[in-house]
């Protein structure tokens, strides 16, 4: 525990990409395989489900440390992160311990939700007396299931290539899938041989960076694919050994919620991998992703949902082909066997190969892209014809050229603390639309402002907040917000009636009064632009 809470500490206090991944590479290469593989769990973003409510460990916190309760809310509220003021607040340990991180998981932490509660008391108070510091910070936060630090899962998977001298695109692979941690499972992140893999486990993802400059300056017109981009599920389609396998890009298997798309794809041949976007899908159009989120809440999938939403697989690469890997082959290779194969197989009433948006000229192009709104598309992705289907994220082969969002300007009424770094300012923000002399909540925004700002808006809140219900304050409805968003659907389950798609703040509009912000039915009106 002590040199996973080290790493915690390296990582957390570097902002350079190189020297987290070294400090990662310092640690796989010298800790144990068993500690190691919940390492890379919890580096990856994986979380054990919450083991003991919050407010039972704040109350256990609060006696040990005898501060009264008042006292502890307020050291939460300042803090703003429960697995932080707890570590603060506990009193110096008496005693230490050198267990590893495998055996605080796997004998203390993980069997506390199927104990008494007093029997959780005694070993949790166990474990603080016996950590300090950044350990004891770092089990709160395994404890109360809200571990997270600053490397994505391509930062890990390049520290362990390393560590391990394997290529980046294979541990990419081998921990794609629900990968769970073990000794043997990070050990096999290391083998050479690579024959092991599980029939359901899918490729990692190929994705696309901003467009950044003239559509010029990527040569020829005639060397691009230029194609729709769809607002939907992103999700690789496997078919090996008779089974079919659905997973998400999120590394979630979905197969028993889209049966659509699995019964489709028992008419596929062995060793099929197909990436591609789960869409609502109509008369051969799109529903809004509104529509994919009915079904994606739901634990049981009746004829009706099925019938009001229907789903197909807009099928946008060929991954593996009669069981061997494709992916360096040509896209303009890949599509043509990926257009054979759907229609020999009699899968395409199921999957549809995204169809190309236009040929032509770069003015042919922006055209297309002035259109991918008619369309329902975010815009266009341009794909050079011979560009290998890669890892992760790279610049060069795939572009994505999304419209300009829609904006509009909101009133600041809700604030709350955020979490990690931020967990001592309030980051997470409500805001709302006038219909008539009311405001009304329509969307939540969690980025955007520079640091510089979220300090100047934390301090503005923390002064004119009105009243507090928890860990929310309410604020006086005096800031205006420019939001922008990439989708508006109707929402039975908003008071609004409104959902937006992935809104953020464009920029903190103080030439604006609040009554300057605009209303319900100026979002009402952009509905009505959205086919």
């Amino acid at each position: 525990m002590k040199r996973f809470a080290q790493l915690f500490a390296e990582i957390d206090a570097n902002t350079r990409t190189g020297d987290k991944v070294e400090a990662m590479v310092r640690y796989f290469t010298s800790a144990a395989p068993a500690d190691a593989a919940w390492a890379v769990y919890f580096l990856s973003g994986g979380r054990p489900k919450r083991l003991i409510p919050a407010r039972r460990l704040a109350t256990w916190a609060g006696e040990e440390s005898d501060v009264p309760e008042w006292l502890f809310e307020a050291s939460y509220e300042s803090v703003g992160d429960l697995a932080e003021t707890i570590a603060l607040l506990l009193p110096n340990p008496t005693s230490t311990s050198d267990r590893p991180l495998h055996e605080w998981m796997d004998q203390h932490l993980l069997p506390l939700a199927s104990i008494p509660e007093e029997e959780q008391r005694r070993a949790i108070v166990t474990a603080w007396n016996e950590l300090d510091g950044t350990e004891r910070l770092v089990l709160n936060k395994l404890i109360t299931g809200a571990f997270r630090v600053g490397v994505s899962q391509q930062l890990v998977v390049r520290a362990l290539a390393r560590a391990g001298g394997i290529d980046e695109g294979v541990v990419a692979h081998r921990l794609t899938g629900g990968w769970k941690p073990s000794p043997d499972a990070y050990q096999r992140l290391f083998s050479g041989d690579t024959t092991d893999a599980d029939i359901s486990r899918p490729y990692p993802f190929y994705l696309a960076y901003p467009l950044d400059s003239s559509l010029e300056t990527l040569g020829s017109s005639g060397d691009w694919q230029v194609e729709w981009k769809w607002d939907g599920i992103r999700a690789q389609l496997i078919r090996r050994g008779g089974e079919t396998f659905l997973w998400t890009r999120g590394d979630e298997l979905v197969t028993e919620r889209y049966p659509e798309i699995s019964e489709g794809a028992r008419w596929l041949p062995a060793g099929t991998v197909i990436d591609g976007e789960i869409m609502p899908w109509r008369d051969g159009s799109p529903l809004p992703f509104a529509q994919l989120q009915r079904r994606t809440g739901r634990k049981t999938l009746g004829m009706k949902i099925r019938t009001e939403v229907p789903v197909v697989l807009i099928a946008y690469d060929l991954l593996e082909l009669e069981g061997a890997d494709v992916r360096d082959r040509p896209l303009e290779w890949r599509r043509a066997e990926l257009a054979r194969l759907l229609e020999d197989s009699r899968a395409e009433s199921r999957m549809i190969i995204s169809p190309v948006a236009v040929r032509g000229s770069w003015a042919d192009v922006r055209a297309a892209h002035e259109r991918a709104r008619e369309r329902s598309a975010e815009g266009l992705m341009l794909k050079r014809v011979d560009s290998a289907y890669g890892v992760g994220r790279r610049k060069g082969g795939w572009w994505k050229w999304k419209v300009a969002p829609f904006t509009i300007d909101a009133v600041l009424v809700y604030a709350q603390a955020g979490s990690g770094r931020r967990a001592s300012l309030h980051t997470d923000y409500t805001f709302a639309v006038w219909e008539g002399a009311s405001l009304v909540p329509f969307a939540k925004a969690y980025s955007g402002l520079t640091d510089a700002e979220l300090r100047k808006l934390d301090g503005w809140i923390r002064r004119h907040t009105v009243e507090k219900f928890g860990p929310v304050r309410s604020v006086k409805p005096e800031q205006v917000f420019e939001l922008a968003f990439e989708g508006i659907a109707e929402s039975t389950r908003h008071k609004s009636g409104i959902s937006v798609r992935f809104p953020r703040i464009a920029r903190w509009r103080t030439d604006k009064a609040a009554a300057e912000a605009d209303t319900l039915q100026t979002l009402r009106a952009m509905m009505e632009t959205v086919p």
